[in-house]
């Protein structure tokens, strides 16, 4: 993906929205972003002064990629969690996926709601199942994670992938309404991606290889918002938006079928540390497979349109789904 979901690492201090526990464990995670040798001072401070670091009042501590759809998952997963009568915590906005992953394999936080073709090939470079079948991608992830005490849940049928967008005039004049139909007409199309798109093998080079499109020009373009405004102006005639962007939601873009299966599987998966299913079973893992169980793409492109265009915040967001 052209997202967040791959950016390299930031230097973020999340937000805590707990009491102290939270704050040890966010000098934890920080720790592993700066790389500090103090890291393992924490860790240690952290075991002797947290009353709750044994027994079953340990709160999960779930903690969200830098991205805003992330962010709205996370409070979903937390509040379904907390409902659950199981204690919890959230470390939103915690930073890129070479600050979380880590985070989750080493332990420092105990739940991650992931992307499952990007955390394949994050955990498994090269594997073949990120193009795979459902439950192969999953079995894959988890071998991959299992060794480091880490549990792959059920997917969600939901998924974010790269979306190729046109309007729908222009989704009029083509054969299909596939990638595949932009071939005979891609070098008299403007195209708009963000700057890295050039280089990344499922956004221009993919388009190429896969699909044979060479676009007659290529514009930079570095936010979603500013390829929805550029499609819609007729600034440039194809643009990247996610399959769950909030400007999906009013119907002015058509997304075209990925027909070659260029993009690797992406449906929303949670990571979970196997120490707290020990210590929390089927509660648990029942209260996250519910979630996941419900959770579709046009969900997300609403909850996405709720908190980026109407200005909601994830939290109200997440309750209200939640409730629905």
């Amino acid at each position: 993906m052209t997202t967040a979901k791959t950016f390299a690492v930031a230097m973020t201090i999340p937000r805590v929205t707990a009491g102290s526990a939270g704050i040890a464990r966010r000098l934890r995670v920080l720790g592993i972003a700066l790389g500090l040798a103090l890291l393992s001072i924490s860790c240690a401070q952290e075991t002797s002064s947290n009353p709750s670091s044994s027994g079953s009042d340990e709160s999960i501590t779930v903690a969200s990629f830098d991205f805003s759809e992330n962010l709205i998952l996370a409070e979903i997963y937390t509040q379904a969690i907390r409902q659950s009568g199981i204690p919890v915590e959230l470390l939103s906005n915690l930073g890129t996926r070479e600050v979380v992953g880590p985070a989750l394999e080493q332990g420092q936080v105990d739940f991650v709601v992931d992307y499952l073709g990007s955390a394949l090939e994050a955990a498994d470079p090269g594997n073949p199942a990120t193009h795979g079948s459902l439950d192969y991608a999953r079995q894959e992830l988890q071998k991959a994670l299992g060794g480091n005490g880490v549990v792959v849940l059920d997917a969600a049928a939901a998924q974010d992938q790269n979306g190729f967008a046109v309007t729908r005039a222009t989704a009029r004049g083509l054969s299909s309404k596939t990638m595949s139909a932009l071939s005979p007409v891609a070098s008299s199309m403007v195209f708009g991606a963000p700057p890295e798109c050039p280089d990344r093998p499922y956004c221009l080079i993919g388009l190429e290889s896969t699909y044979g499109l060479n676009f007659g020009r290529v514009e930079e373009i570095d936010t979603r918002a500013a390829t929805a405004t550029a499609l819609q102006s007729g600034e440039i005639d194809v643009g990247l938006l996610e399959t769950t962007d909030a400007r999906l939601a009013d119907g002015r873009f058509v997304l075209l079928q990925d027909d070659k299966g260029l993009q690797p599987r992406e449906n929303i998966v949670p990571l979970v540390r196997q120490r707290m299913i020990d210590e929390y079973g089927q509660t648990l893992t029942d209260a996250v497979d519910a979630v996941s169980a419900r959770l579709t793409t046009a969900d997300l492109v609403e909850l996405n349109r709720r908190v980026e265009i109407v200005g909601m915040t994830p939290a109200q967001v997440a309750d209200d789904w939640l409730d629905g």
